[in-house]
């Protein structure tokens, strides 16, 4: 019995657990002697021997040691101008002591979810519980639960968490695990005054000279640097001490290994008096001059690009080359020191990225260069974007016209399969959502609704509400500049379900009856039939989210009615189903029954496997409502089977809870109870928190 799916007693299907899921599940989250033990380690390898800071290393460990029970998270904050080595002093700090957190280190940037100043909370605390393993269908949805789930998930563990690049308290305080055994590490350029937890402050200043000497014989092994003294001391006081700096003049100094250092440096000794920069500035100039044409042009170009990150497909498309020469260029300039290589790509130093933009204005006063480029990386990834979303929706209501390949040579991308498709929307969000509002602001305003287009697919699979909300607020104007009046509908309705699932209810209202008010003008082509229902369809949904009922069934029907009209069954299936939930949640069983009946047959008839699993548990249901129990539990053990095949937990789960609720109504308590505490590990397995019971 216990390794069978389900068991045949009386006729009646029985679900029962299986005895291997219960031990990988006990194994999983800790239960046997064989337990998972693995833990997050988000740090990059260390590249560079690590030089002095021994004075503020020692301050942090004192904290460490004194820090008193009871007393929430140890909270260090490293402060400190841009370039002088904070992020590299607590990732150091933070290899070291890992061994006193034993549940693991976790490292979030915000710059990596900071949004035209503002940082995506939502997004920030989600990226912490991703480290924590929690899958992204058990993230709470709103910033406020999020929170909640990460202080519940982190009450008992003793962690290591750097926050890098803070600007305010009100960014940090979210993110802060919730047991006082627990270690926060945060960077910022100046005190965090609104930070509402105590915190050792370790400020950081400029290397001494001796400790920047030390870091730069570490990054170059040269005889030149002991033969001239002299020439060694005026680089590094030229470097003023900042390390990312001296990373870039211990590239330099190594790329002209024939020429004394005495002539290297006055040569930039030269080039300051001239120009009146400082020596730093003189530093990057010096590893600029000396790059290749094309890899000059992608450097002063890079700041352009709307993300952290930079991949060599991008930077192909600003270049309009292949990716393999894009590559090339880009360990060119990793060899110069003026990129980093990271665990997720290539990173430009805020200093240096600053930099570039400054020798784009010289070479480039009119625009014409960046122009270009700007409108070349849009549309190479609204064409990608396009692709990634037939790969993972199929064929589906688009209204954009499709970028066909252009005279650049950035080809375009082959996603194997939906998976792939939806991991390349994630990676690359952050440059997609930015690229809408720069399509925007330069007045390519079917780009910027052509880009939302896509971007509603990869907010089904992964709700980013923030940035999700700013784009496509940015949509619906884009939309209006074209007044192309398909894409003034389609927008606002993007736009609604994340406003009704942030809870701004009413302003979803609002942009859900401009849309179908505007839907009644469009003509009467098959799509634009469909779009019509659609807008009806996504008012229905929102009545029902706020509870009037009465008003979704009407919505829900006068759309089935345009779907039935222009035959399109899909259409017919999706919004029975629809009519059949609300009536069941309206207490009229018998008539659930019926819809939900038409809706399933329509949906085995149709090959649609997931709608079949959907709407049979909701017939379950509602057959369990009035007393077909028999009949009900071999349709909800049917939407469990496919859930287990599909690997959706979270459908496996809700299936269970109604299993249990059917075996109590069955009178088979045990069986219940078996059923609730396999959903409780696969709750726990995935990182989420167990729901309130519910009949």
């Amino acid at each position: 019995m216990a390794d069978e799916t389900r068991n045949h007693l009386d006729g009646r299907a029985h679900v029962v657990v299986q005895s291997g899921r219960i031990e990988q599940l006990h194994q999983h989250i800790g239960g046997g002697p064989e337990a998972d033990t693995t833990v997050p380690f988000q740090l990059p390898p260390a590249r560079h021997r690590f030089a002095n800071r021994v004075a503020e290393q020692e301050r942090i460990r004192r904290a460490v040691e004194d820090h008193a029970p009871q007393a929430g998270p140890l909270v260090a904050l490293l402060t400190g101008i841009g370039g002088v080595g904070k992020t590299a002093l607590g990732f150091h700090v933070a290899r070291h002591l890992a061994g006193r957190y034993p549940d693991g280190v976790l490292h979030v940037d915000l710059d990596d979810h900071r949004r035209e100043g503002t940082v995506e909370l939502a997004e920030a605390v989600g990226e912490m519980l991703a480290g924590l393993r929690v899958e992204k269908e058990w993230r709470e949805r709103s910033f406020a639960a999020r929170v909640k789930q990460l202080w519940t998930l982190t009450r008992d563990k003793q962690l290591v968490v750097v926050i890098d690049n803070a600007r305010f308290g009100s960014e940090v305080a979210p993110l802060l695990p919730a047991s006082d055994r627990s270690l926060a590490l945060v960077t910022s350029q100046g005190t965090l005054y609104d930070l509402d937890v105590a915190a050792v402050e370790v400020p950081l200043g400029p290397l001494p000279a001796p400790d920047a000497v030390e870091l730069l014989r570490h990054l170059v092994d040269d005889p030149r640097l002991a033969a001239e003294p002299e020439a060694l001391a005026d680089l590094v006081e030229g470097c003023a001490g900042l390390p990312a700096a001296l990373l870039v003049a211990g590239h330099w100094v190594r790329k002209y290994r024939r020429r004394p250092l005495s002539r290297l440096v006055g040569e930039l000794t030269a080039e300051l008096r001239e120009k009146g920069l400082p020596m730093v500035e003189a530093v990057w100039d010096a590893a600029y001059e000396g790059l290749d044409g094309e890899a000059a042009r992608l450097y002063r170009l890079l700041p352009l690009l709307p993300a952290p990150v930079i991949g060599e497909e991008p930077a192909a498309a600003l270049l309009g080359c292949g990716y393999d020469e894009a590559a090339d260029l880009l360990e060119e300039l990793r060899r110069a020191g003026l990129l980093d290589e990271g665990v997720d790509g290539w990173r430009m130093h805020d200093l240096l990225r600053g930099h570039a933009e400054r020798r784009l204005r010289q070479a480039d006063p009119a625009g014409a260069e960046r122009d270009q480029a700007l409108a070349a990386l849009i549309r190479w990834y609204r064409r990608q974007a396009a692709r990634a979303d037939r790969t993972a929706a199929g064929s589906r209501m688009t209204f954009a016209p499709q970028p066909g390949p252009t005279e650049d040579g950035a080809g375009d991308l082959l996603f194997e399969d939906k998976a792939h498709a939806l991991r390349w929307l994630e990676r690359h969000r952050a440059a997609l959502f930015g690229c809408v509002r720069l399509a925007f602001d330069a007045g390519r305003y079917e780009d910027a609704w052509g880009l939302c287009e896509p971007l509603w697919t990869h907010y089904l699979d992964h709700p980013h509400p923030g940035e999700v909300l700013a784009a496509f607020r940015t949509g619906v104007e884009a939309a209006d500049r074209t007044e192309f009046l398909p894409a003034m509908v389609r927008m606002r309705c993007q736009l609604a379900r994340p406003l009704w699932e942030a809870g701004r209810h009413e302003e979803a209202a609002r942009q859900l009856g401009q849309a179908v008010h505007a839907a009644q003008a469009l003509g009467g082509t098959f799509e634009e039939d469909r779009l019509r229902a659609s807008a009806l369809e996504f008012q229905g949904l929102l009545k029902a989210e706020t509870g009037d009922l009465a008003g979704a069934v009407a919505d829900f029907t006068a759309s089935r009615e345009i779907h039935a009209r222009i035959g399109n069954a899909y259409g017919v299936l999706l919004l029975t189903h629809q009519e059949g939930k609300v009536a069941l949640r309206r207490g009229e069983s018998q008539e659930a029954v019926g819809l939900l009946e038409r809706a399933h047959a329509a949906a085995v008839e149709q090959g649609r496997e997931r709608m079949a699993a959907r709407t049979g548990f909701e017939l379950g249901r509602a057959l369990r409502a009035v007393g077909r129990l028999q009949e009900a539990d071999a349709l909800v053990v049917a939407a469990l089977e496919s859930a287990r095949r599909r690997g959706s937990a979270t459908e496996e789960v809700r299936a269970l809870g109604e299993l249990a609720d059917l075996a109590e109504a069955l009178g088979e308590a045990g069986r219940a109870e078996e059923c609730r505490a396999e959903a409780g590990r696969i709750v726990a397995l995935q990182g989420g928190l167990p729901a309130p019971h519910t009949s």
